[in-house]
C-alpha cells in the first residue's frame, strides 16, 4: 500500500506539468484549528499614534515561542512526504493543492527563489512566455501583456505572492538558511536528504566537524539551479555515488529550446528523486536559459 502510494506521489510530480490547474481555480487547503484572528474579526480603528503602546511582554517568551515553533516543525516534517531541495516554490504550490501532501521545503539562502528576486542583470522586471502567464492568472499576478509573453514589473512580485500562498498553508514548511548537505540512499532509491544549518557547511573546513541531521521523505525534488548544495548540482550527487553514468552538462543559451525541454524532461531520474529546472539541462545536456522559475 505504501509503494502505490509514493509510485502515485511520483507520477503526480514527474508529470505535474500536464496536470497544472492553470486554467481554474487553486484547491481548497484544508485548514488546522489555530487561534490566529482572521481578517474580519481584526479591529480596523484607526490608531492612534499619540497614546499607542505595545502589550507588554518577557524577552524569554519571544525566544521560547520561536524554538518551541520551529523545533515542532523540524519534528512534523524530519518524516515527510515530499522534499523540494532550494525552493522550487512553484512545485511546492502546485503540491499544496493537495491537503494530503506534506511538503518540506530546504533553501539554502535565508531569502527563497535564488534568482528569481529580478530579472537579468539585476534588472527589476520578468520576462514570462506565453502560456505560461496562465499561472500569473491563478495567482492573481498583474503584468504587462505583449503578443507572445507578459512582463510582471518587479520580479520579486511573483516570488512574494507564491511564498505568501505557500507558507499560508498548513502543509507546507520553509526551512530557510538550511543546507541540504547530501542524500539518503537505500536499496529503494532516494529516500530523504541531509541537512545542515546553511553556515555550518559553508564554514565545515574553517572549525570542528558540526555533525548534520536527516530529512526522510518518499519524494526528494532537486532544483538546486546552477550551483546547489550537493557539491554542485542534484545530479552531479548522484553520479559521484554511482546512481547514474554521465551529465553531458548544459550547452550554450537557447531559451527557445531550452524552456520547452526542461518542462517537457521534468521527471524522476533515480527512485525517489525528481529533477526540476537546470538540473534537467544538466543531466540531459539541454541548452541552458537565462532562468526558469515558473
Amino acid at each position: 500500500m505504501a509503494a502505490m502510494a509514493k509510485t502515485t506521489l511520483i507520477s503526480s510530480l514527474s508529470k505535474s506539468h500536464t496536470k497544472s490547474l492553470f486554467h481554474g481555480s487553486p484547491i481548497p487547503i484544508k485548514s488546522t484549528p489555530c487561534h490566529i484572528k482572521s481578517s474580519a474579526t481584526i479591529s480596523t480603528a484607526a490608531y492612534n499614534l499619540d497614546t499607542f503602546k505595545f502589550n507588554p511582554i518577557k524577552e524569554f517568551v519571544v525566544s521560547r515561542e520561536m524554538t518551541r515553533r520551529y523545533m515542532t516543525n523540524m519534528i512534523t516534517f524530519a518524516d515527510t512526504d515530499v522534499v523540494v531541495v532550494n525552493a522550487g516554490l512553484s512545485c511546492a504550490y502546485e503540491l499544496s493543492k493537495n491537503p494530503s501532501v506534506n511538503v518540506a521545503i530546504i533553501e539554502q539562502s535565508v531569502s527563497p527563489g535564488g534568482g528569481a528576486w529580478l530579472g537579468g542583470q539585476l534588472f527589476s522586471a520578468m520576462v514570462v512566455r506565453k502560456p505560461a502567464h496562465r499561472f500569473l492568472d491563478e495567482l492573481h499576478i498583474a503584468y504587462d501583456e505583449q503578443d507572445d509573453y507578459v512582463v510582471i514589473k518587479h520580479a520579486a512580485l511573483f516570488i512574494s505572492t507564491i511564498m505568501s500562498k505557500l507558507l499560508a498553508s498548513p502543509i507546507v514548511k520553509l526551512f530557510n538558511a538550511v543546507a541540504a548537505e547530501d542524500l539518503i540512499v537505500k536499496p529503494s532509491g532516494v529516500v530523504g536528504v541531509v541537512t545542515n544549518w546553511a553556515l555550518m557547511s559553508i564554514n565545515h573546513n574553517t572549525q570542528s566537524c558540526m555533525d548534520p541531521n536527516v530529512m526522510e521523505a518518499k519524494v526528494v525534488v532537486s532544483s538546486c539551479g546552477h550551483d546547489g548544495p550537493f557539491g554542485a548540482t542534484g545530479v552531479k550527487r548522484l553520479r559521484s555515488i554511482g546512481m547514474i553514468n554521465t551529465i553531458p552538462g548544459m550547452k550554450a543559451l537557447d531559451m527557445n529550446m531550452a524552456e520547452d525541454a526542461i518542462v517537457r524532461h521534468t521527471r524522476e531520474v533515480v527512485p525517489g528523486m525528481i529533477v526540476t529546472g537546470m538540473e534537467v539541462a544538466e543531466i540531459d545536456g539541454a541548452t541552458r536559459i537565462v532562468k526558469i522559475e515558473l
